[in-house]
């Protein structure tokens, strides 16, 4: 076996990760017929098949797969100590890659990275938007943003955005005059729910507090959908009941579209937080981040 090099390494890991190789040369910037001639290299230095190849995808082999596993670390503490150098005219610089939730994405982050970049204009960021939980070490990103209830107790864990948020419940004028306004959350028996499907598989529930008393209930309606836009249209068609993040709904509740109900059964909820590794050695760009979210973005 022939040692491979580095280059082809960490570009097979692009291949992998983006699942095809113009994606990867989408994001690399350089020709799919470079990383073509990569993994082959590879897979000749290696003298194993990494990557399946078809018309509409690219997937790891096995072999692929347990490479891809172990080398996702190693490639991250790789690129982590390139950054963790890289400083110019006194500024750190480098890549910043955060995983984040899709509302987080949508209408907490977008003011607090344009004020970060203009700050820091050494600094490239690349944020990936997505509801699946994962291990954001092994996947090559530096940080990740989520809710309390879903962050492992051996991260370091600081606000970021508001303080506090809530979900609120909404249906169109026409749907409540057609099927009255629920007064208590037992009351959405007798409605029709929209609900939301994760991309991890994970059904979002309807939680409803109100002193001690608690009711969480499953969506049940003529939609399930993992689009929080094919969701509202649906609200606003009139089909059912939709439950989302207030911000979500909000622009919606103010024009008229929908109208609130069971705001007296909704109670804030803590905001999310950017969590992190506590390694000895941090990038200088995630470092520089910590310490513009802890001085208010």
């Amino acid at each position: 076996m022939t040692t491979p090099n580095l280059d082809d390494i960490r570009l097979f890991a692009s291949v992998a990760e983006a699942g095809g190789f113009r994606s990867a040369a989408q994001d690399r910037n350089v020709s799919a017929s470079s990383l073509s001639d990569a993994v082959r290299r590879l897979e000749g230095d290696l003298g194993v098949r990494l990557l399946n190849r078809t018309t509409r995808s690219v997937t790891p082999t096995e072999a692929g797969q347990r490479l891809l596993e172990r080398l996702r670390p190693a490639l991250a503490e790789i690129s982590d100590a390139l950054d963790g150098l890289a400083v110019r005219d006194g500024q750190p610089s480098g890549t910043l890659r955060l995983n984040v939730p899709t509302v987080v994405a949508h209408y907490i982050l977008p003011p607090i990275i344009a004020r970060f970049l203009a700050a820091h204009p050494g600094i490239r960021m690349e944020i990936i938007a997505e509801d699946t939980f994962l291990d954001v070490l092994a996947h090559g990103f530096d940080a990740g943003i989520r809710y309390e209830e879903s962050i492992a107790r051996d991260m370091i864990a600081i606000p970021i955005g508001p303080k506090y948020q809530r979900f609120a419940v909404a249906g169109s004028p026409a749907y409540l005059a057609a099927h009255g306004v629920p007064k208590h959350p037992r009351d959405l028996a007798d409605h029709a729910r929209i609900g939301h499907r994760f991309a991890s598989g994970h059904l979002a529930l309807w939680d409803f507090e109100r002193g001690a008393k608690r009711f969480r209930i499953a969506p049940e309606g003529p939609l399930i959908s993992s689009s929080h836009a094919i969701g509202m249209a649906a609200a606003l068609a009139g089909l059912g009941l939709i439950a989302s993040f207030a911000e979500y709904l909000q622009p919606e509740i103010d024009r008229g579209a929908l109208v609130q109900v069971l705001s007296d059964w909704q109670e804030d909820f803590p905001g999310p937080s950017l969590y992190y590794h506590s390694r000895r050695h941090m990038p200088a760009p995630l470092r520089a981040f910590i310490d513009f979210v802890k001085a208010g973005g």
